[in-house]
């Protein structure tokens, strides 16, 4: 009985040591996924399309934010204030160079970028690209529960857990697999609502 309870513990220590490692990983996948659709154009204006858009400043890289204060005085515009005026050049110089297809005015020491409106097929395209990015991320996570699945076959062909556990393992991975696919989702959702909003 006590070999029994002591080996019950350790199995599921095991299978918590495996989901909490899937539980990072697909956090982790999640939150890039996050990052690129805050980068990826909607219908407004988003300081996210260029805070973390690198500038030559002094020789060194540096994201736009922590040189520049970075809003959206209205819908259709980001207002970018360079903390030093030395800075507005480069500044401009990196806009100009990126993919973002704004030109960026100056008018004195602030940066507008006057975001102009997307036209229907752009929009299309966009949410193509953004189904093409949930899918490869929905991957992504099914790989860390193919991942999750095979330790838990090892475990048990090493005689560390038993068929139940095993068992038991993937219906827990399964559960966590289907929660961070629907917040893809609802996420992708979400973004196709703001890009096709005109």
């Amino acid at each position: 009985m006590i070999v029994k309870l002591i080996r019950q513990n350790g199995a599921s220590e095991m299978i918590d040591e495996i989901m909490e490692e899937a539980t990072d990983k697909m956090k982790s996948t999640l939150s890039v996924f996050r990052d690129e659709l805050s980068k990826m154009r909607s219908g407004r204006a988003s300081t996210a399309l260029v805070d973390r858009m690198m500038v030559d400043y002094y020789g060194q890289d540096t994201e736009l934010r922590q040189i520049a204060s970075i809003s959206t005085p209205e819908a259709m515009q980001i207002l970018i204030r360079p903390y030093d005026k030395a800075a507005v050049r480069n500044i401009e110089k990196a806009i100009q160079m990126s993919d973002i297809g704004v030109n960026p005015s100056i008018d004195g020491e602030n940066i507008r970028l006057n975001m102009p409106a997307l036209t229907r097929e752009r929009r299309l395209e966009l949410v193509k690209f953004l189904n093409r990015r949930m899918e490869d991320t929905r991957v992504a996570i099914r790989n860390i529960r193919r991942s999750a699945n095979s330790d838990l076959q090892d475990f048990e062909k090493e005689k560390l857990i038993s068929e139940d556990d095993r068992k038991r393992g993937e219906a827990e991975v399964q559960k966590l697999t289907d929660k961070f696919v629907d917040r893809i989702g609802d996420l992708g959702a979400a973004k196709e609502k703001d890009i096709m909003e005109v």
